[in-house]
């Protein structure tokens, strides 16, 4: 009976033996591992995005070369934000 048994192929390690079972074990915590950090690393790059340091001069600049703001009124913008 414990021959049979041991022999059989259809069992957890499919005929690897003692092997079969730790690398199913393996390969299952493998391909888990590999989701888990394939979406940590898409929600990372979704939220990396919003949490960039804004720079005001930069805006500034955007905003008077839009003609929203004139050449003056930029001069004293900027003189205020370096202060």
């Amino acid at each position: 009976m414990w021959d049979y048994m041991h022999n059989y192929h259809g069992g957890w390690g499919m005929g690897w033996g003692w092997f079969g079972f730790p690398l199913m074990l393996f390969f299952w915590g493998a391909l888990i591992f590999g989701i888990i950090m394939l979406v940590r690393y898409l929600i990372a790059g979704q939220s990396g995005t919003t949490s960039t340091k804004i720079d005001p001069i930069a805006i500034l600049k955007e905003r008077y070369a839009r003609g929203e703001i004139s050449y003056e009124e930029y001069e004293e913008r900027k003189r205020n934000l370096e202060k």
